[in-house]
């Protein structure tokens, strides 16, 4: 299976160049980073809450940033500076390495998957993918798993509009939803 970044390199330019008419290379969208995130809601120890961190550090290859309250919130018992959740932003080789393990092993093994649907693609060219259950990921496999966490893995690129994000996306493989 070819990386996502030799896709980009060998086949993903020329094809976008011809669809959208671009003269340049340079004018081709390309992805920027990768935002993993995931919330610690209802995790009310500290151990339950190192284990989703030890978590994203063994998917994402890189320790996560906890994440404060700006404001508070007495419904949901928030304080200004309490941990609500986790952040790994990912860029460069850490980056095509997940990418490559999210297209090619997580994604498949999502329940009931029949593409990414084109709402998650934002007006600005990002994807945004939730996801409900943390043991589809191939690191999971044979641990010993108490509790199910979600997260969120956004894919932040340069293309500036929906249209273009979504051919792009396309060109480098991910599953997206038919029309």
């Amino acid at each position: 299976m070819k990386r996502i970044s030799e896709i980009y390199k060998e086949k993903a330019i020329i094809a976008f160049q011809k669809e959208h008419n671009v003269k340049s290379v340079f004018a081709v969208p390309h992805i920027l980073k990768v935002i993993v995130n995931a919330g610690v809601g209802r995790l009310k120890d500290d151990k339950e809450r190192e284990e989703l961190a030890r978590f994203l550090e063994m998917v994402t290859g890189q320790k996560p940033q906890k994440r404060p309250a700006r404001i508070a919130i007495a419904s949901f018992k928030t304080r200004v500076g309490s941990l609500v959740g986790y952040r790994v932003t990912l860029r460069g080789k850490r980056m095509n390495d997940f990418l490559d393990r999210f297209v090619s092993a997580t994604i498949p093994r999502m329940r009931d998957f029949r593409g990414i649907a084109l709402s998650s693609v934002d007006e600005h060219g990002n994807l945004h993918v939730g996801i409900r259950e943390h043991i589809i990921f191939p690191e999971m496999i044979g641990e010993d798993v108490r509790r199910i966490y979600s997260i969120q893995v956004t894919v932040v690129t340069n293309a500036g509009s929906k249209e273009k994000a979504e051919t792009l996306f396309r060109l480098l493989g991910f599953p997206l939803a038919k029309k």
